[in-house]
């Protein structure tokens, strides 16, 4: 049963990893890119972390091995800095390159121009 959770997991997280691919490559402007990047890989990661998690939970009911537990703990701390330090880059990528002149494609209007 393990096996198939953490397969599905797995299945998901690529899927968000392969999508977000597929939209760095497709869409048009950096901001759109980024949009792209930070939910999907988010998501991915996500998902192939709590595969991790499951599995490891798992073999630790099995040998009762503390390095288990360990693995657990460090994923979730890896998920935990990645929720927290993806959108604050991503930010901060959007934001730069909206302060050096990159405009969004397409016809948008653009209400903060004399304000910056």
């Amino acid at each position: 049963m393990i096996e198939w959770i953490v397969g599905i997991f797995l299945a998901i997280g690529v899927i968000f990893n392969f999508l977000a691919s597929v939209g760095i490559l497709r869409f048009p402007d950096v901001y759109t890119r980024i949009h792209a990047s930070t939910k999907c890989t988010t998501f991915g990661t996500i998902f192939i972390v709590l595969a991790t998690i499951s599995y490891a939970i798992y073999s630790w009911k099995l040998e009762h091995d503390p390095a288990w537990i360990t693995i657990a703990i460090h994923s979730a701390l890896v998920v935990i800095f990645l929720v927290l330090t993806n959108p604050v880059g991503a930010h901060a990528i959007g934001r730069a390159a909206r302060k050096s002149g990159i405009r969004p494609y397409g016809a948008v209007i653009d209400e903060l121009e004399g304000r910056l």
